[in-house]
Parts: structure tokens; sequence; C-alpha cells
């Protein structure tokens, strides 16, 4: 899918949510859209891991992990898993590590920054609520566009 997040703001501005510039490109994708899928935590990646061990069939994981900068809720292998499940991209509203490896992956990641430490993993947090992130509303299955000039968010698929 060719896109410009640009252009779609100047055609369909009216029907978009644009999130604040605070995430930065990691993965090999820099370019990616799909449907979303969405998982509310904080500190814990438990409901990430899950969502990437399933089929993403060409959806876009976006993460609501409250901003953290303590602990990173993906690595390489949870990024190995979603880009060989078929997940278009991960917008991480918190902190990846192992940014090198991921790099390589064909897979877009956004997230707001790098951080060595793991995430603890007790079973919490959840999934395919609605989620707020960088002054936006994000429904399970509404549109994320992604390249290097930012993340758009529409309530369908555009043309």
């Amino acid at each position: 899918m060719a896109f410009k997040t640009a252009d779609l703001c100047d055609q369909y501005s009216a029907e978009l949510q644009v999130l604040e510039p605070l995430y930065h490109s990691y993965g090999g994708r820099v370019s990616f859209a799909g449907p979303a899928s969405t998982v509310l935590c904080f500190e814990d990646n438990s409901r990430v891991k899950e969502a990437v061990g399933e089929p993403g069939q060409g959806r876009v994981l976006v993460v609501d992990g409250g901003g953290s900068l303590r602990c990173a809720l993906l690595g390489d292998l949870l990024a190995r898993q979603a880009a060989d499940n078929g997940w278009a991209g991960v917008v991480i509203h918190g902190c990846i590590r192992d940014a090198a490896e991921i790099a390589g992956f064909d897979l877009g990641v956004r997230a707001l920054a790098t951080l060595p430490r793991r995430s603890d993993r007790q079973g919490r947090g959840e999934r395919d609520v609605t989620i707020d992130i960088a002054g936006a509303r994000v429904h399970p299955g509404d549109w994320i566009y992604a390249d290097l000039d930012g993340i758009l968010i529409a309530r369908r698929a555009l043309a």
C-alpha cells in the first residue's frame, strides 16, 4: 500500500486524528498501515507477547504502555515473532529494546525511546480495548497509517 501521511492529511483532514510527534522509527519497515489491535498495559508486556504470537493479518498493534520510560515492552524476540506472524507494525507508547536487531525486521516499529531493561511478566493488561495515546483515541479496528512524517488514526480504511 503506497501512501504519504501528509497527502492523507490534506485529503482527509476532517476524518483523521494525528498522534503527537513523540515517536521514533525503529523497524525495518518505514511506512506501514493496517487495522489496529490494541493493548493496554503498564510495565508488563504479557499481552504484547500474547498478541504477537497470533496471526497479525496485516494489522498494527498499538500499545498504551502509559508512556513508561522504565522498561521495554518490545524486544527482538517479540518483534521477530510479530514480523513472522504477519503484523504490519507495532506502535508503543513506551519503550523498546534491541533496536539494532529490530531495524533488520520487515516490521514497522514506533516507540518513545529505547531502554535495555525488560518488563515484568505478571499477566496484567487488557487487549482490544479503546486506548488514549499522544492526543488521540484509538479503537480496535481503526486504521493506522505511519511513515516518517507521523502516525494517523482513521475510523476506516482510506483510498
